[in-house]
């Protein structure tokens, strides 16, 4: 955590939120700002400082973890953690000017050795524990746990069969290409690039899908998207209109978005969907067709929200303020 202060504060006032993530986190700082209006504190960690900028000690034995954690303004008792807001956190780094071997594994040991303390935290709520985070994030586990609680999955082929995918798009085209992760890729200029959600075209099919896995699903004739913000019983529907191309996450400024009451059975299938991966949070992405029916594309265990408008974003920050503020009431199930 940089900081303009180099004196570390110790928090031993109630049991502290520890926020993991980066100082570029619009979402986080929006619950922070709840979070300190109630008067609850704060320790804000991202892991991409250490060991530059953190310094930990844990001790373990039979009465379990204590000790604790120092950022540049903060010192943190282990043992004391109020909740786990798991957000955003940067990689791992290793200190400067080691070779390619060494900083590797300084890496990992960082991973394995900083990322296991944050994640053993002893009687703390995490929102979402970073474990279930990383199992929800692949895209196979979600639609198949999906379909097993019930939500409507659009026909999908995971494949490096340039045979298969031209067969998918003759039996249900149109289809679309999806990423299976939001992985950074750089342009020549070291650029972050954007890989969206686009139609296949049956003439770009080529020896390149051979090269690694590729998820094709037909295309949701919607007239409109649903994006549902899930945080432990509550679920937030937002109806997005307006999106002038198919992917709505490229035009935000010229979209419409209402917040509408859930229908029953899609609030119930959420929460069957969180139960079966043990979340805390999810953010939901729908199609809705013409009749009515409701397409899952997917599920984000660690979605934006405070790009919404007011008081949109406001209720969902409540709500997971609440979480973290009031941890003993809202363990995961």
């Amino acid at each position: 955590m940089r900081e303009a202060t180099r004196t570390a504060t110790r928090i031993d006032i109630g049991r502290p939120v520890l926020v993991v993530s980066q100082v570029d986190d619009v979402t986080a700082d929006s619950v922070i700002e709840e979070l300190n209006r109630r008067q609850v504190p704060v320790v804000r960690l991202d892991p991409g400082d250490f060991p530059t900028d953190i310094t930990v000690a844990a001790r373990l034995d039979e009465d379990g973890m204590q000790g604790s954690a120092r950022t540049r303004s903060r010192v943190m008792d282990l043992s004391r953690a109020r909740s786990v807001y798991w957000r955003r956190p940067r990689p791992y780094t290793a200190p400067p000017g080691l070779g390619d071997q060494d900083a590797h594994w300084c890496r990992e040991e960082a991973r394995y050795g900083l990322g296991g303390i944050l994640a053993s935290l002893p009687g703390a709520h995490y929102v979402n524990h970073p474990w279930r985070n990383r199992n929800a994030e692949y895209k196979p586990a979600q639609l198949a746990t999906a379909a097993r609680c019930g939500f409507d999955i659009p026909p999908t082929l995971l494949t490096n069969d340039e045979t298969a995918a031209r067969e998918f798009v003759r039996h249900h085209g149109p289809v679309v290409y999806k990423p299976l992760r939001s992985t950074d890729y750089l342009n020549a200029d070291g650029r972050a690039l954007t890989v969206w959600v686009e139609e296949v075209d049956p003439a770009d099919l080529n020896a390149g899908v051979t090269q690694t896995m590729h998820l094709f699903q037909k295309r949701v004739r919607s007239v409109a998207d649903l994006r549902v913000t899930a945080v432990g019983e509550q679920v937030f529907t937002v109806r997005i209109e307006g999106s002038p191309g198919l992917d709505w996450r490229r035009h935000y400024d010229a979209l419409d978005y209402t917040l509408i009451d859930t229908p029953p059975h899609l609030a119930k299938t959420i929460r069957d969907y969180l139960k079966a991966f043990g979340l805390v949070f999810g953010a939901f992405d729908f199609g809705v067709e013409r009749d009515g029916r409701i397409w899952l594309y997917e599920c984000n265990p660690n979605g934006q929200f405070a790009w919404f408008p007011e008081p949109i974003t406001g209720r969902i920050v409540t709500a997971v303020a609440d979480q973290l503020q009031h941890a003993g009431e809202h363990r995961a199930r």
